[in-house]
């Protein structure tokens, strides 16, 4: 919104500054940085009155987390709130990648908040049905897929892009929307595993959006494709002001999910956060790359499908518990080990993700 501003520009004044993506990515930082900062104890204490006994903590889970019955839980809405807010007003609304990741956001937080108000309203763990979870997932996903095809350029439409050869291409064809569903279906389910202790799931969706940010901003302009050798897709430098937004927003809301957490994040926030980095990886041709820099939402989510199916074949279980990082709880882990070492770990795999930028 702000963007527009640069109408009152006659190329060498403040308003100038509106036209640079690296102005307003930063302006979104501190606009929802300060919106958590401003708003996170009144929604809390709002949660905790509404929700009373708080999100329902499964009896057959770690022993140390029955400490936490009655915290509140729907915190995502706060994280939501702010990198909306905050990609409005700095983000060119002109720009369909833009709407494309905000509307997949908003769809999966919808999912994720209705799940959490079925179990905080009848105080038990299951929530809306998983058949229509997935289905309205599914749905949501079909939608982005195709909205991001058509605005990709012909070249690359239904095309899989290889990270570091950027010769290469995959053409998936009819394959591509159900492609670009697991990746966004996939991506926020893994979030959802993920989010399991206090600050687990959120910095290393930080670590991974901001490094997802970099590349959108890297693809979206010609001359950083023709050096870092990568397909050039127009528009989604944008993108770095949404992931700037969910930067800042997630960081507001860390100062109150640190250990011990005032609030949990809840569906409602690792669902949009998990189908955010999804529809960015889909819109910048980058969904194998999502692979590495979300690397520990892959080994969480690959942790719990082992378990499940080798259950089922054999009556033993893989590990103690899944996801994997409960396996590690029975272990005798400490939970702030256990938070730390897996944000160092997503932290070391952005790094190899933004090393496929650069090959030559």
């Amino acid at each position: 919104m702000l963007y527009w501003l640069t109408a009152l520009s006659d190329g060498g004044d403040f308003f100038n500054l509106f036209r640079y993506i690296t102005f307003r990515a930063g302006g979104a930082f501190l606009t929802a940085l300060l919106f958590g900062f401003l708003f996170g104890r009144p929604l809390i204490n709002v949660l905790r009155k509404r929700q009373g006994k708080g999100q329902p903590i499964r009896d057959d889970g770690p022993e140390g987390h029955l400490s936490k019955a009655g915290t509140p839980t729907m915190g995502g809405l706060l994280i939501v709130g702010a990198l909306v807010t905050a990609t409005a007003l700095w983000a060119r609304l002109d720009n369909p990648f833009v709407w494309l990741v905000l509307f997949v956001t908003l769809a999966f937080a919808a999912i994720g908040f209705a799940d959490d108000y079925a179990k905080v309203s009848k105080q038990n763990t299951k929530g809306v049905p998983g058949k229509l979870r997935l289905a309205l997932g599914i749905l949501i996903a079909v939608v982005a897929a195709l909205w991001a095809a058509w605005n990709h350029p012909a070249e690359l439409q239904n095309q899989l892009a290889l990270p570091v050869f950027k010769d290469t291409l995959i053409n998936l064809g009819v394959f591509y929307v159900p492609f670009s569903v697991i990746v966004i279906v996939g991506s926020a389910n893994a979030v959802n595993l993920t989010d399991g202790l206090d600050g687990l799931a959120i910095m290393p969706v930080m670590i991974a959006a901001t490094t997802l940010g970099i590349i959108a901003y890297a693809v979206g302009r010609t001359d950083f494709t023709e050096y870092l050798d990568v397909h050039y897709v127009p528009g989604t430098g944008e993108i770095l002001i949404f992931t700037a937004a969910l930067f800042g927003g997630g960081l507001g809301f860390l100062w109150y999910n640190a250990p011990p957490a005032a609030v949990f994040m809840g569906d409602t926030g690792s669902l949009a956060l998990g189908g955010a980095l999804g529809a960015i990886a889909v819109a910048t041709k980058h969904e194998l790359v999502l692979a590495v820099v979300g690397g520990l939402f892959v080994v969480e989510a690959l942790s719990v499908i082992i378990q499940v199916l080798y259950f089922k074949r054999t009556g033993r279980r893989v590990f103690l518990m899944a996801p994997i990082h409960h396996h590690y709880e029975k272990k005798g882990w400490a939970e702030p080990t256990i938070v730390i070492r897996f944000w160092i770990i997503s932290l070391i795999l952005a790094m190899i993700g933004l090393a496929t930028l650069k090959v030559r």
